[in-house]
């Protein structure tokens, strides 16, 4: 099995632009849906290696 991360992207005339939900704050872009991906993979390995410090997270708290 895959893993997989979540992202929210659009359009914005000549570039594509996106963030992983995980991680809004960061947001990246690319000239096409396939060179935003790229750049979404390359982010996600920064902010989960260790290599951005002081990030902000998006999680989801279960209540009871």
């Amino acid at each position: 099995m895959n893993p997989s991360a979540s992202i929210t992207y659009w359009n914005d005339d000549e570039l594509w632009l996106g963030f992983l939900d995980e991680f809004p704050d960061y947001v990246t872009q690319g000239t096409s849906f396939e060179d935003l991906k790229e750049h979404l993979l390359d982010l996600h390995k920064e902010l989960t290696g260790g290599l951005v410090p002081n990030i902000k997270r998006h999680a989801q708290l279960e209540l009871a």
